[in-house]
């Protein structure tokens, strides 16, 4: 009774009577709260409780009641059982009629042995292989591997593979051969036939079965799909679908002026299949550019420099093209992987070209009405067709310039000069048409850049011309005074500033030099409230120097209780000469920039002011 005792064929759920007994009541006996007895069967013996249609003795797996767990046997589960499922342990002993233990207890260990009962399963899927085309045969391609949840020590996961379908089944029915005990799939035809360009389809599906039982007609079986992409290699080189391509384009024009077109057997999606084109011969002046179309694979060959019909009226172009990927050794690049284009260069009319542009002269301002300044000149680039030019203004910002629209000589119709707001850092620009005879007419445009050069012809002026001072100020400073001139260097500073002694008192003003182009003008004593004017008189440093007087306000105001009052500062405190007067008289009743002196000076008047408390 110590050795094991082993259930064969018993698996899940054994009916009873299946020549098992486990005495009492059976739902105890599941669960280990019963008496077990184990008894040798007399003549007549039939022991109350005990099932007389099963031996004593017989040991027996009772069914599962209705909703209740399934304790059957599984081998996968538990390859030892017993019927307390955890860690509990089954004895068993022997008794005579009346209960008295003859033998034992003795442990019970049931042995659970395994069914086939589980099919192969592929869990890792999808299975998708790659072979590129023309590989050897026997080349590997990919390995199957089905999972078996029988007992691996035996039959029930031993398993074996093979190929049920292939589909397509061209150019043979078996390409491709799986080693029934690995798994793995290798190709079975000969280079020529795994070509990717003569296969209907580059893409094989497999049915792989998996059967266990050593692959018995007894074992059960397991299918899966296998997918094997036939890759492309390069071994077809690009092909010119014409020898010859002819292409027009008119002359000044530039883009895309023809389409070049191949053929590739190769897979598209690679670079086996994708082109790459060259201009080999015929562009020394890179006029032209050929670039890849990637939607199509054709050559785009482009005008990048504009073409000259007079320079050359037709071009030939010598194109090869090649893949992106290089070819397989045994592959080269033929004949047919290069072409010519002939392209004719179509003659327009185009616009006469001035030369030089821009055209530059230097003049000193001020010159005389009708100076020439210089001869335009344009000529036609379309030689051939012998056409006349024709001159004239387009833009002249001043109104000082005039062209012969036969010979193109400019000349000058008013006086030039540098600070007028059309002048930019001494330039005037203008712009001239030569116009062709053409029909329609072409135009072309050039540029005139006159670098005027200063004379010194602008009078400085002061500023501020306004100030005001304390009657009873402590500091008889009046004001600073500055001066500016339109001019330039040379023709502007050092300034030389001036009372202009004829109308003013002696002893009551003075202006000191402070730097090139300010001075101080300050009192020598005291004067009453009143309004007072200080003809100031300036003079650049220009050969001949220009000189203008301008006349200081001065306001001489009542400063008490810090209170400035300015309002009755009354009339002028000092006599005017008749000159003045009548130089006042036309100041007011005549222009007011450009009035003269009696001694010829300019006289100018600023605005603006200050204040000496």
């Amino acid at each position: 009774h110590e050795a094991p005792v082993v259930l064969r064929g018993c698996h899940g759920v054994i009916p009873s009577g299946s020549g098992c007994c486990l005495p009492g009541d059976p739902k105890a006996a599941l669960y280990g709260s019963a008496s077990w007895a184990w008894g040798i069967p007399g003549p007549g013996e039939s022991p109350q409780g005990r099932n007389l249609e099963v031996p004593l003795g017989a040991l027996q797996i009772l069914p599962t009641f209705p909703g209740e767990p399934d304790f059957g046997l599984h081998n996968e589960l538990r390859p030892y059982f017993s019927p307390f499922l955890f860690a509990q342990q089954l004895f068993v002993e022997t008794t005579d009629v009346n209960g008295k233990t003859l033998e034992g207890p003795v442990p019970l260990e049931i042995i659970v042995i395994d069914q086939n009962d589980n099919r192969p399963t592929f869990r890792e899927g999808p299975y998708i292989g790659h072979v590129m085309e023309g590989s050897p045969t026997g080349t590997t391609v990919m390995r199957m591997t089905a999972f078996d949840a029988d007992d691996p020590a035996t039959d029930n996961a031993l398993l074996r593979y093979n190929i049920r379908q292939q589909t397509p089944d061209k150019p043979s029915p078996n390409m491709f051969y799986i080693d029934p005990e690995k798994g793995d799939i290798v190709t079975v035809v000969s280079p020529a036939l795994l070509d990717r360009e003569t296969l209907e389809n580059p893409k094989y599906e497999l049915i792989i079965e998996a059967q266990d039982m050593a692959g018995l007609d007894v074992g059960l079986t397991g299918t899966a799909t296998a997918t094997i992409v036939i890759d492309d290699k390069n071994d077809h080189s690009p092909k010119f679908t014409q020898k010859e391509f002819q292409a027009t384009v008119e002359e000044g024009a530039v883009g895309v002026i023809v389409n070049l077109t191949v053929e590739d057997k190769d897979d598209p999606a690679t670079g086996a299949w994708r082109a790459a084109y060259t201009i080999i011969n015929g562009n020394p002046g890179q006029s032209f550019e050929i670039h890849t179309n990637p939607q199509t694979n054709e050559g785009m060959l482009s005008v990048v420099k504009p073409l000259d019909y007079e320079i050359s009226a037709f071009h030939t172009l010598l194109i090869k093209v090649e893949n992106e990927d290089p070819l397989v050794p045994d592959v080269s690049y033929g004949p047919s992987s290069t072409a010519t284009v002939h392209i004719t260069v179509r003659d327009v009319n185009e616009g006469p070209v001035f030369s030089p542009d821009p055209m530059m002269v230097t003049r000193r301002e001020n010159i005389s009405v009708g100076s020439v300044l210089l001869t335009a000149n344009a000529t036609d680039p379309d030689s051939l067709q012998h056409q006349t030019i024709r001159y004239s203004v387009y833009k002249d910002p001043a109104g000082w310039l005039n062209i012969n629209p036969i010979n193109g000589t400019v000349d000058t119709t008013a006086v030039l000069d540098r600070e007028s707001p059309f002048v930019h850092n001494s330039v005037y620009t203008a712009l001239f048409l030569a116009i062709d005879s053409g029909n329609p007419p072409a135009t072309g445009t050039g540029t005139l850049l006159i670098t005027l050069e200063d004379v010194n012809d602008n009078a400085p002026f002061i500023y501020p011309t306004v100030a005001e001072v304390c009657d009873d100020a402590k500091n008889l400073s009046v004001v600073i005074l500055g001066a500016t001139d339109k001019d330039l260097h040379p023709n502007t500073d050092p300034f030389k500033f001036e009372i202009h002694k004829p109308t003013v008192p002696d002893r009551v003003w003075k202006i000191s030099k402070i730097n090139n182009t300010h001075a101080l003008v300050s009192l020598l004593q005291n004067l009453n409230k009143a309004n007072y004017n200080l003809p100031i008189m300036v003079t650049d440093s220009g050969k001949p120097p220009m000189t203008n007087v301008t006349d200081l306000r001065v306001q001489v105001c009542s400063c008490k209780n810090s209170k400035v009052d300015c309002n009755a500062a009354g009339a002028l405190r000092w006599s005017l000469s008749p000159v003045l007067l009548l130089w006042l008289f036309s100041l007011v009743s005549g222009p007011r920039d450009h009035t003269s002196w009696p001694h010829g000076l300019p006289v100018h008047t600023a605005l603006g002011g200050t204040r000496v408390l």
